[in-house]
């Protein structure tokens, strides 16, 4: 009994993104504190988007906010992935981006976020939150430019928290530095 709880509790690591604890002794400040005012933060944008958003643009934000979120647990993140921004909050209050390609990776030290292609772009790694949610830490930067590494400058500096979908995974940006109040990285396949 002893070696199948110690096999279910190994199986189920493997599963999940570097949950060791680093994401304390990395993310910056100014970063959990926009984790912190995440449902406010949240709540504010969809109100504003839903407001005062274009009808089209509203009804995909519409569709992708309001999709349950899954477990984490035994999905297989890695692979390409078609990847969309949604801007929300602002001006206009509501923008959704066409599709660009996006790869998820595995490098032993936990899931690995690139958007490969478009002049915005974005890498950074997933760390466990809880069964429904994973915490996003990356670094945004324009094609043609060297990504910075996170928490060595701010602007750049991007936190989010993921959630797994019946069609893919969302990250949500609170408070980005640029143009919005929350930020959506839809992934497909």
């Amino acid at each position: 009994m002893r070696r199948l709880l110690l096999a279910a509790v190994l199986l189920g690591s493997t599963a999940s993104a570097h949950a060791d604890g680093a994401i304390s002794r990395i993310i910056t400040k100014s970063d959990a504190a926009r984790l912190e005012k995440y449902e406010a933060t949240r709540t504010e944008a969809l109100n504003d988007a839903r407001e005062n958003g274009d009808a089209k643009d509203v009804d995909v934000v519409n569709t992708v906010m309001t999709e349950r979120p899954l477990r984490f647990a035994g999905f297989d993140m890695t692979g390409d992935w078609q990847c969309r921004t949604i801007k929300l909050g602002g001006d206009p209050a509501a923008v959704v981006y066409g599709w660009f390609k996006c790869r998820v990776t595995d490098d032993g030290a936990g899931w690995f976020l690139s958007k490969i292609n478009g002049s915005q772009r974005t890498q950074g790694r997933f760390y466990d939150d809880n069964d429904l949610r994973l915490t996003y830490l990356g670094t945004q930067f324009v094609q043609g430019e060297q990504p910075k590494r996170y928490g060595t400058y701010a602007d750049a500096d991007q936190v989010g928290y993921a959630f797994r979908t019946a069609k893919g995974f969302r990250i949500e940006f609170p408070a980005p530095v640029f143009e919005s109040k929350l930020d959506i990285l839809e992934l497909r396949r």
